[in-house]
């Protein structure tokens, strides 16, 4: 091998901040590949099964990351050693001290590298001259947080012992499947199949199969193709569009941001099927929710789980009255609006479900009767609302939520739509037909993923071939990161 093609061979295993390593790229498929030949060959060596497997996590965030899976290591080593310290604690008092050493280190490193910035340009909006801060967030910081922080208050509270293998625990947060966009995972359900033989059943190889094409088609055909040839064009410049383009582009992007964040979910855990794991499960047809708070039942569920548990539970749940519920409901909802990102359109974002998860808690017994037109109704309005809610998510400021809404309520012209048909044809019949897949029934689903599991290995492979291919021939040349990456 010659000197310039060995550099161009150890290129691939240097971090490069404009393409860090995605699951939808070709680069993810040859290291994984790799990954996968050895994790094989090590399957029934427990040592080296593991340690294989923790040093790919290590080694797939550094690409992701770079250097920067330091502040990774130093959370590993942090938690490991509190949760001992809780654990062995003497008195309360000294448990709880540890619990806040805990909570301190892990949200002070996140509230720096996420939300510096946010924090010194809301004291300048006030009158303060502070110099920005020039901080890049690690990818997925938000998620191996929540992760290591569950595993401290679980032991604080008694519901688990700490981890007395270092690797172990590392293992578990830096599993590489769901290490940078979730499902957040939590030590509990965890650990424990770190313990056991791995085992890949026939039907766990299917539902791998299953769950890694279609988290694909989902990612690479469904949202990215509307992503980059109709949403992100309408919303950088809303006001050069019509008012039926606007909402074209809002529905769109509800159907891009759900295929694109439950298409991450689906090869986290396909993947982790193919190795022996079982992630839980972060999406249960949202759009098909008949009130916000069944949405929050449907929608990133490892969150608003962790959230439910570890947040609103904290703060007292229901257990102090209806109107004390009520504020911890949207002292809840805030929050996980901040959790989202560093302005305070996410903070208004959380706020708007909270407000009408306050209304839904405050009104539950006079809901309207259920039956098949009201249900249709309230499917309705949820859709719309949480729609109407994702403008302040994708703007890239409150002005541009504003002319987008603007435009919607007062540039609407009904005359225009033949014309948007015959312009957008192919985006609106890929738009119908990603919320027919959405609509459709989990019987229809139970179905297709029995057709997958009992077909024989050469058609699966074909099959995951296939959507491969189509990945490729509708894709742009540049891979489009996942949107939860920048949380």
């Amino acid at each position: 091998m010659t000197t310039t093609a060995m550099i161009d061979f150890l290129s691939y295993f240097n971090y490069t901040s404009d393409e860090p390593l995605l699951f939808n790229s070709a680069q993810f498929l040859y290291f994984f590949i790799f990954f996968i030949v050895l994790f094989l060959l090590f399957r029934k060596q427990f040592l080296l099964r593991n340690l294989w497997t923790l040093f790919f996590s290590v080694f797939f965030y550094f690409k992701c990351s770079g250097f920067y899976f330091f502040i990774l290591l130093a959370s590993i080593i942090i938690d490991y050693v509190l949760g001992f310290c809780i654990y062995n604690s003497k008195t309360k008092v000294q448990r709880l001290a540890f619990l806040i050493l805990s909570l301190a280190s892990n949200l002070g490193i996140l509230a720096y590298f996420k939300y510096a910035n946010f924090i010194v340009d809301t004291l300048n909006a006030l009158g303060t001259n502070i110099h920005t801060i020039n901080v890049f967030l690690p990818i997925g910081i938000s998620f191996y947080t929540f992760q290591t922080l569950s595993y401290s208050i679980d032991i604080y509270r008694g519901n688990l012992k700490p981890e007395k293998n270092i690797l172990n625990f590392a293992f578990f947060v830096t599993f590489f499947p769901q290490l940078v966009a979730g499902p957040i995972v939590r030590a509990i359900d965890f650990l424990p199949q770190l313990r056991v033989k791995l085992k890949v059943s026939k039907i766990d190889f299917g539902k791998a199969v299953f769950f890694i094409s279609n988290g694909l088609f989902k990612k690479a055909i469904v949202s990215d193709y509307i992503s980059s040839h109709f949403v992100d064009r309408i919303f950088e410049n809303p006001s050069l569009f019509s008012g039926v383009e606007n909402l074209l582009a809002v529905y769109g992007y509800s159907l891009q941001i759900y295929c694109d964040f439950s298409g991450y979910s689906d090869m986290a855990i396909g993947i982790a099927l193919l190795l022996g794991f079982k992630l839980p499960e972060n999406f249960n047809y949202p759009y098909k929710s008949k009130s916000i708070t069944e949405f929050w039942r449907r929608w990133h569920i490892s969150l608003s789980s962790w959230l439910k548990d570890y947040l609103y539970i904290s703060l007292g749940g229901n257990r102090n009255g209806l109107v004390r519920t009520c504020i911890n409901l949207l002292i809840t909802m805030l929050l996980g609006g901040l959790w989202h990102g560093a302005n305070w359109k996410f903070v208004l974002w959380g706020g708007l479900h909270g407000l009408v998860l306050v209304f839904e808690k405050l009104t539950h017994s006079y809901l309207l009767p259920k039956n098949a037109i009201t249900n249709a109704f309230r499917m309705f309005w949820t859709f719309n609302f949480v729609s109407f809610c994702w403008i302040f998510f994708r703007a890239e400021s409150f002005n541009k939520a504003k002319v987008v809404i603007s435009q919607i309520f007062y540039q609407f012209d009904y005359h225009m739509i033949n014309e948007i048909i015959v312009s957008y044809y192919w985006i609106l019949l890929l738009i119908i037909f990603g919320f027919i897949l959405h609509l459709k029934s989990k019987k229809i689903e139970s179905i297709y993923l029995s057709m997958i599991t009992k077909s024989p290995l050469l058609l699966k492979s074909f099959y995951v071939a296939f959507i491969c291919w189509i990945s490729v021939q509708i894709s742009n040349s540049e891979i489009i990161p996942f949107i939860y990456f920048q949380f």
